[in-house]
């Protein structure tokens, strides 16, 4: 795996555990179910592995977390932006909510 760059500048070896915590985190109580949660680390893993970087930033792997959040649980991608992206107030997240919106299916009746 290559090593994260932190925003500092520092770095660090990748660690699985992290990107679960933060998984984790942004899915609490959403009905998510453990195996999509494991595919989706699997999913961000492969493409740190492929992407033949030897270094990441962190950025990098906020945006592939963002992507899979997106495709998982709507809330919990909402969730995990907001901190992220530090929004600062409301109108961050109706963009945030208006963004994910136009993903939304129409329903049926």
């Amino acid at each position: 795996m290559p090593y994260v760059v932190k925003k500092n500048g520092s770095r660090t070896e990748y660690a699985s555990a992290k990107l679960r915590g933060s998984l984790s985190l942004a899915l609490r109580k959403r009905p998510v179910a453990a195996p999509a949660v494991d595919a989706a680390i699997l999913s961000i893993e492969e493409k740190l592995l492929t992407s033949g970087q030897r270094e990441v930033d962190t950025g990098y792997i906020g945006e592939l977390v963002m992507q899979e959040l997106q495709r998982l649980d709507k809330i919990a991608y909402i969730r995990f932006a907001s901190v992220y992206k530090n929004f600062e107030d409301l109108a961050e997240f109706q963009d945030a909510i208006a963004e994910v919106g136009q993903d939304r299916k129409p329903r049926k009746g």
